[in-house]
């Protein structure tokens, strides 16, 4: 997956933005205000800042090298991902899933029904 390919499917998700409140080298996507992705566009390596469920993060770190602890994120609730490395576009676009999801069950209430989640 590329990075035009990671935006894609990122936006495609309901009530999905982006925007670039770290500068334009930073793209962030939202799902309502609360971000759920991260990607540095001036890198020579594309990677993505994702939030995980603290059990499942330590588990992605130990079976795969290209999941490492979040770069200047909580380590806990957030893994950064090496997307050229040898996962699969399907692990990817699950790891995105679920980054979007924990966010998305974050919000409150009213933001919900707001955004038709």
């Amino acid at each position: 997956m590329n990075i035009e390919e990671f935006r894609e499917y990122c936006l495609a998700k309901k009530a999905s933005s982006e925007d670039f409140p770290f500068g334009p080298e930073t793209l962030v996507l939202r799902v309502g205000s609360k971000i759920f992705a991260i990607t540095g566009l001036d890198s020579e390596e594309f990677t993505v800042n994702l939030k995980c469920a603290p059990d499942r993060a330590v588990e992605l770190r130990e079976q795969y090298a290209e999941v490492q602890p979040g770069f200047h994120m909580n380590k806990t609730h957030w893994n950064t991902v090496h997307f050229e490395g040898g996962l699969d576009n399907r692990l990817l676009r699950e790891l995105i899933d679920h980054s979007y999801e924990l966010v998305a069950a974050s919000l409150k209430k009213a933001d919900k029904e707001a955004l038709g989640l």
